[in-house]
């Protein structure tokens, strides 16, 4: 109700992070704090189904990652709109089909999704928060065994993911990319010779036995999600005290141009967690590069580092400001 007559958005993401982890700093109980953490998400959640809907896009059909990362985020209390692409999840976030996009930007073992990059290039939406998934891939099919396996199915970052442990055990099977591992999953129930490489969720979603778990080949590999939405639909989060900055530049072809861009960060005492290159596509072996710096724009040495930066760059464009994740 106070909401609604002060016309304050539904969703905080920086005001979430902050309660979240206040009360981790403050558990001296039994649970983890990831548990905490789960717990007061759908609380949240619940909470903010009561204030407005929201509409959240994301890779489909039920059971993806991109699923699970979602509701990681927002909690349960969600309406989902499941897409068959990333570009479909940018369009349903920019016209209006849904208010919020979750698409994967970057996996620990594969580098970045680089579709997702050129799409938060060129698109109108802005980051307004990330989450890592730790992700495991199981070996899903109708029997329980790896026995008569003639094709493995998912996504082919999935597929990349798991490369090493499918040479292994399975050799002479077709290695098939699909739009998404719950699509695979979706065909694996339909064909005792086919197999799909997915989450835990796709398997229970299409009734399918696990013949092999955790087949990725890091342990520990995860995946970082960003929450993208319009700039009217959500402005840029305030400061959390944890905060990070997305930003795309490029810079003139001259000797030490790239240097130069990072002297700013240095000389103001901003860390930068990634740098990444991607074509600019122009024929020319012109770069865009995509850079995380920790902080927030209302800091001043962060400010100060973003204005120098900007001076030296031919093309500049903050993807988002967001609490970072952990």
């Amino acid at each position: 109700e106070i909401k609604r007559a002060e016309g304050s958005p539904v969703f905080r993401p920086e005001r979430e992070a902050q309660v979240i982890h206040g009360l981790q700093s403050i558990n001296r109980g039994p649970l983890k704090p990831e548990n905490v953490a789960t717990i007061w998400r759908e609380i949240m959640s619940a909470c903010r189904a009561l204030e407005a809907p929201q509409r959240v896009a994301y890779l489909g059909p039920a059971g993806t990652f991109s699923e699970q990362a979602a509701l990681q985020f927002f909690g349960s209390s969600i309406e989902h709109v499941p897409c068959v692409s990333f570009d479909e999840v940018f369009q349903a976030a920019s016209a209006g089909t849904a208010d919020f996009g979750v698409v994967p930007v970057e996996n620990s073992t594969e580098g970045v999704v680089t579709r997702s990059l050129d799409l938060l290039l060129t698109s109108p939406l802005h980051i307004v928060g990330e989450i890592s998934l730790l992700v495991r891939h199981h070996l899903l099919r109708k029997e329980p065994s790896l026995d008569g396996i003639q094709a493995v199915l998912a996504h082919p970052q999935a597929l990349a993911q798991c490369q090493g442990w499918l040479s292994k055990h399975l050799p002479a099977a077709e290695r098939r990319a699909v739009a998404s591992n719950a699509e695979g999953a979706r065909l694996a129930a339909t064909n005792s010779a086919f197999a799909a490489i997915a989450g835990e969720r796709a398997g229970s979603e299409f009734g399918l036995h696990t013949a092999a778990h955790a087949i990725q080949d890091e342990a520990f590999n995860r995946t970082r999600f960003a929450v993208v939405c319009l700039p009217q639909t959500l402005a840029a989060p305030q400061a959390s005290g944890k905060d990070c900055v997305s930003l795309v530049v490029s810079v003139p072809n001259r000797p030490g141009a790239v240097h130069d861009i990072l002297v700013p960060l240095k000389q103001h005492g901003v860390s930068m967690t990634r740098f990444e290159s991607r074509p600019a596509k122009s024929g020319q072996w012109e770069y865009f590069f995509f850079i995380d710096v920790q902080g927030h724009p209302s800091q001043p040495h962060v400010a100060a580092a973003l204005a120098d930066l900007q001076r030296l760059c031919a093309f500049y464009k903050v993807l988002g400001t967001y609490p970072a994740g952990d």
